[in-house]
């Protein structure tokens, strides 16, 4: 019965919008300086109406299946997104669609002039849906993340810790995770160089309990590794999880990387890592990062060419009659015509300094030679 009712109103629809279709092709054709209806007694008037509004209506009617299995496609849709809305959503929503009805309805004040039929009420009807849907976007979009970041300031002015008052006057610190397996932010952190609050996301969290399940050894013990380092600087130094989960800005993005520069932006945070590629997807994010391994190459003893070491040889270099040797912060030393002096200590004198992306690499020979 029901299915009955609704194809009935969709014919009836049909025929109404075949009326208005007869009655827009007559303004038309007025419009280009022609009558449709010159020339058509009454009779003949009717039969064209009549001929618009029956194929409009067969139209309809033979479209009604479609129609209504689009319909209830369209209102599961509907109701599946309101469903996993958040009441904070639907208040922005709202706010945002009355907001922007409010504007259209200034704009449609400059259409009152315009004297041509229909023409006043299309422009109407365009700008109030548009600016409605931009409405909605707009406060549904940009206000969780300005919600979101009034919420982050809340919860990062509550961090304690060590070294600080007013810690949370200072810029958040959010760690990635190869930061975290790395260990050495915890050295950093022990000197207290590091200022304002520590942020460890959520995500960061899961990523490193997955790779502390790996099936694969390597990464079982550095995930190992990693969560013995946080659960230290948790303790030491009262770093807080921060729950990320349910904030859409961030689930709707499924790297990790993305995940810590969106964070990043809404937090107006820094992001610290070791991560040579993160690094520089963040300088195009517009996103601060430090990079562990640049303060590390930054605080490498200077070394000059010209200056004599004592050098322990161990192993030969790729280049024949090469040896290798490596200071105490890692940096490797390749010792030209040093081949014949691998295992013993001797005096050299540095060539060169070769400074890559990667690290600083010294070239020198042994004392005596020429």
């Amino acid at each position: 019965m029901l299915t009955k009712l609704v194809r009935t109103a969709l014919t009836f629809a049909g025929g109404v919008v075949g009326y208005g279709v007869y009655l827009l092709l007559d303004f038309l054709v007025r419009l280009s300086g022609h009558d449709l209806q010159e020339g058509l007694n009454t009779i003949e008037e009717i039969f064209m109406a009549a001929f618009f509004v029956i194929i409009f209506a067969i139209i309809f009617f033979r479209l009604t299946p479609a129609l209504k299995n689009q319909s209830k496609k369209v209102a599961n849709d509907i109701e599946t997104d309101l469903q996993k809305m958040s009441a904070n959503d639907l208040v922005l929503g709202t706010i945002g669609l009355i907001a922007g009805l409010i504007i259209a309805f200034l704009i449609s004040q400059i259409y009152v002039g315009i004297k041509i039929p229909y023409v006043d009420v299309i422009l109407n009807i365009i700008t109030y849906i548009i600016l409605g849907y931009v409405g909605i976007v707009i406060a549904t979009r940009k206000g969780k993340d300005i919600r979101t970041s009034w919420l982050m300031s809340k919860k990062i002015s509550s961090v304690g810790g060590k070294g600080g008052k007013n810690k949370s006057d200072a810029t958040p610190k959010i760690f990635d995770t190869s930061v975290i397996i790395d260990g050495r932010i915890s050295d950093i952190m022990k000197t207290g160089f590091l200022e304002g609050p520590i942020v460890i996301p959520e995500f960061v969290l899961v990523e490193l309990r997955h790779i502390a399940d790996s099936s694969d050894a390597l990464k079982r013990n550095r995930g190992r590794r990693g969560l013995d380092i946080l659960n230290k600087i948790q303790t030491e130094y009262g770093v807080e999880i921060y729950n990320t989960v349910g904030d859409k800005a961030l689930e709707e993005i499924p790297e990790v990387d993305a995940k810590l520069l969106k964070l990043g932006q809404m937090m107006g945070g820094k992001v610290v890592t070791n991560d040579y590629n993160l690094n520089k997807v963040a300088g195009i994010k517009g996103v601060e990062v430090l990079n562990i391994n640049e303060l590390a190459n930054t605080l490498k003893p200077v070394v000059l060419p010209g200056e004599e070491m004592i050098l322990a040889l161990v192993k030969e270099g790729k280049e024949s009659n090469q040896a290798v040797a490596y200071l105490d912060d890692g940096t490797m030393i390749v010792v030209e015509e040093g081949k014949k002096y691998i295992g013993q200590t001797i005096k050299v004198i540095v060539t060169s300094v070769l400074q890559t992306a990667a690290g600083r690499m010294i070239f020198a020979k042994p004392a005596g030679i020429r």
